[in-house]
């Protein structure tokens, strides 16, 4: 399964929601989202699926530095309270 990233934005706050199955191959694309100039972004995880340590802890280092996790699946939510986070800047 792959990835698809739907960007919205209300001037104020841009949204990128991930649908699909994240995988550590995807985190560049999302990253060059997240950089990109413009409005706060957010990530919506409502139709996300992560099996992957790696995309786990980036997740982890993207909240720390800021970026809002939206609609967090519980699974998801519970494996980045479990691991490391690093630093934020590592992505």
């Amino acid at each position: 399964m792959t990835l698809r990233i739907d960007k919205q934005s209300d001037g104020q706050t841009t949204t990128l929601r991930l649908i699909g199955h994240l995988q550590v191959e995807h985190l560049e694309a999302v990253q060059e989202q997240l950089q990109s100039p413009g409005p706060r972004v957010v990530l919506d995880l409502d139709d996300v699926t992560v099996g992957d340590v790696e995309v786990v802890r980036f997740l982890g280092r993207c909240e720390q530095g800021g970026t809002d996790l939206l609609h967090c699946p519980p699974y998801i939510r519970e494996w980045i309270e479990r691991e490391p986070r690093g630093d934020f800047r590592d992505y």
